[in-house]
């Protein structure tokens, strides 16, 4: 099929990508000038494990294309996503004013029966906004489709390539055809689409991302609870997650949820409950919750410090949201690193690929390393806020000759608390017992 996909954000360029690695022939559109051009010479602006090896192959099978052209890109394309950013605004909603620019720019252009597709994940009723829109200019038949993305960061490609289940919503028996067709190849008896109509389709994204921060959260306070009553969250974790209802997935507890999706979505669906009158209160305390959580790392090192943190210099471990990304929006890792720079703390940073996004954000307040031992020469504590696999097993005995002390704050429980007593630490981390020196 020949398929139009605007926008080239994180959504966008892993939808055309994959599209076009079952060859159809994809049209990739975005505003930004340099940004399309970036593309069109091969450089993938984001970082995602396997999507730049698939971009250039379909690059170079001339199935993978990218244009500021609106009017040209969907001339011969059926269906085209819709992959736009839809920001929080400062109410918490979700700003549509992408989404209805685009729309009303459709309206202008279509000239033949198309498939507008919402691929981004939009408030209940967008469906309805969009086709309102397009309806005011547009004199052909088109139909309006929810089909929201489940694209984990750091899995994205295999996501989409391997779905779960694809959800799609609409109304309309020409454009689930089509679609049918479409997304042919991805499915089989264990991953199936899911066909309803638009806005429980719109309400089944919101639900999935609240129902696992709800979770994380929920986890993240059995552990608070632990270190108080002097439980181990670990076991506790392995005894729930044995519970075929419950599973173990998103039960590991740590410094809070971040990225784009669960933030923006908790608050987005807390705004839409509101406008309805319906006080949703366990969002709410997950909202509240989790802003805790992101910060928890530091009363500990303050209350190890005795408050007094002053002419100290403390390593960080990780920067990213969470690994096999660069992303750093709504990272903990930017929390902990406020707190700290509220008192005057000297902080070195290494993350395998967030460095970059990070030095966007604070410039020269901090400072970087090349590996994950540059950081700690001199250090007086580590702090680990993203779980790395290269993390996973350094070198103690290498790490505790680079620093002044052997001190490690872990949001994201990386080592047994045996290793650490053997290796001699002090070792703090979530919802388990303090390793004393």
């Amino acid at each position: 099929m020949n398929l139009t996909v605007i926008g080239t954000g994180y959504v966008g360029l892993v939808t055309g990508t994959c599209l076009a690695d079952m060859g159809n022939n994809v049209i990739c559109v975005d505003i930004n000038k340099e940004k399309v051009e970036q593309l069109k010479q091969g450089k993938v602006p984001i970082y995602e494990p396997n999507l730049e090896e698939l971009f250039h192959k379909n690059i170079e099978g001339k199935r993978l294309h990218f244009t500021t052209d609106l009017k040209s890109a969907i001339k011969d394309s059926t269906v085209i996503f819709l992959a736009l950013p839809t920001p929080q605004d400062e109410d918490g909603s979700a700003d549509l004013s992408y989404v209805e620019a685009v729309s009303n720019d459709l309206g202008e252009i279509i000239d033949d029966y198309k498939i507008i597709i919402n691929k981004s994940t939009v408030p209940v009723g967008t469906s309805d906004i969009v086709k309102n829109i397009i309806s005011k200019k547009a004199n052909f038949e088109f139909d309006v489709v929810s089909n929201p993305e489940f694209l984990r960061e750091g899995f994205a490609v295999k996501d989409f390539m391997e779905p779960q289940r694809i959800i799609i919503g609409t109304s309309s028996i020409k454009a689930k055809e089509i679609l049918a067709r479409l997304y042919k190849p991805f499915i089989d008896v264990k991953r199936p689409i899911i066909f309803m109509d638009e806005r429980s389709s719109e309400l089944t994204k919101y639900a999935a991302n609240t129902f696992l921060a709800t979770k994380i959260t929920f986890m993240n306070e059995i552990a608070n609870l632990c270190e108080i009553i002097g439980a181990d969250v670990d076991r506790v974790r392995m005894g729930m997650g044995s519970d075929n209802r419950i599973g173990n997935r998103f039960l590991y507890p740590g410094i809070g949820y971040g990225g784009s999706c669960f933030p923006k979505d908790v608050n987005a669906l807390v705004k839409s409950s509101d406008e309805v009158n319906y006080d949703f209160k366990i969002l709410k305390s997950v909202l509240e919750i989790n802003k805790k959580q992101k910060k928890s790392l530091v009363p500990k090192v303050l209350k190890h410090y005795n408050n007094d943190l002053s002419n100290m210099r403390i390593a960080i471990w990780g920067l990213a949201f969470k690994p096999n990304t660069d992303d750093v929006r709504e990272a903990p890792a930017t929390d902990v690193i406020n707190e700290l720079l509220l008192r005057d703390v000297k902080i070195c940073a290494y993350d395998p690929e967030a460095m970059p996004n990070i030095k966007k954000i604070y410039g020269d307040k901090i400072e970087f390393g090349e590996n994950s031992y540059d950081i700690l020469k001199d250090a007086d504590c580590l702090l680990i806020c993203t779980e790395w696999s290269e993390f996973v097993s350094p070198n103690f005995k290498k790490v505790k000759s680079l620093m002044k002390e052997p001190i490690i704050f872990d949001g994201r429980n990386l080592f047994e608390l045996d290793t650490m007593r053997k290796n001699g630490f002090y070792y703090e981390s979530v919802g388990r017992k303090i390793v004393s020196l």
